[in-house]
């Protein structure tokens, strides 16, 4: 299991990465919203803007979406995107992108070095 860290303020305790192009390309595209404490995370193979786009295209809740690169410091993040939203890309090249509750964060600022702590 993996928690997700940053100023000491756990972000999520529940955790989903996904790796595959497949988990990827669905996200969260028809699930349940996500509940405080869950998180998922899409892992791009390289550092990229186009890699790390997303669209949220029968996601049916609105999300908070964090954009790291390869060292775990944020470089975009967006609040309360809404459903259907066609697309979202980043200011910056991303490696991981962090798709958790609306609300969560808020207290996230660019430039802050989220930590994978594995419990």
């Amino acid at each position: 299991m993996i928690e997700l860290i940053n100023k000491g303020v756990i972000l999520a305790d529940k955790v989903k990465i996904n790796k595959d192009i497949l988990s990827k390309m669905r996200g969260l595209m028809f699930s349940k919203p996500l509940k405080k404490g869950e998180a998922l995370v899409l892992v791009s193979d390289e550092e990229g803007i186009f890699e790390t786009t997303l669209h949220m295209f029968f996601v049916f809740f609105s999300i908070d979406i964090l954009w790291l690169d390869k060292e775990y410091t944020v470089v975009d993040k967006r609040e309360s995107v809404r459903s259907f939203t066609p697309l979202i890309i980043p200011s910056k090249a991303a490696k991981y992108i962090i798709e958790l509750p609306k609300k969560t964060a808020q207290y996230v600022r660019v430039g802050d070095v989220v930590e994978f702590r594995k419990v």
